[in-house]
């Protein structure tokens, strides 16, 4: 039995096909500069450095050394944090969980680093609840403060 060439319809679809699969599978890579923190909802036990309002927003640290040196020194304090566990990192991305003393209550803490800006990008929120009693900022001045010490950020 002799093979017959393809339909014209069906080497399109086919076409179609291959080059919708193509398209879909490319990677699209996002620069650290267009990653955005999670959106702080309209309680108060959240801070970020993205936030667009004044009670919610947090200055990001300033890099004043090499980015990477400030991203390795990061990770080390967060890791001396008693009660902190860092769950998930990338090359320029960082989750922790921070768990309160005495309730066990979680407050999560995402963090991007922007090297071409020299830049750090902080939020830090609870999981549960409305207010924080400023845990929240507190947590992140304490750190900066640390970052600062080492020379690391302004």
């Amino acid at each position: 039995m002799p093979l017959k060439a393809p339909a014209p319809l069906m080497t399109f679809k086919i076409f179609f096909y291959i080059l919708l699969m193509t398209l879909s599978t490319v990677n699209s890579a996002v620069s650290s500069s267009e990653k955005k923190l999670p959106v702080c909802k309209d309680s108060p036990n959240c801070v970020s450095s993205q936030a667009l309002d004044a009670s919610h927003f947090i200055e990001p640290y300033k890099i004043s050394g090499s980015p990477e040196a400030a991203w390795a020194a990061l990770k080390d304090i967060l890791n001396k944090q008693s009660r902190m566990v860092i769950t998930h990192e990338t090359a320029d991305t960082l989750h922790a969980e921070a768990t309160s003393l005495v309730f066990q209550f979680i407050d999560d803490i995402n963090i991007i680093l922007d090297a071409d800006k020299k830049l750090i990008h902080i939020r830090s929120a609870s999981r549960t609840g409305h207010s924080d009693f400023g845990v929240n900022r507190k947590r992140l001045e304490t750190l900066r403060t640390q970052l600062q010490k080492t020379h690391v950020i302004e």
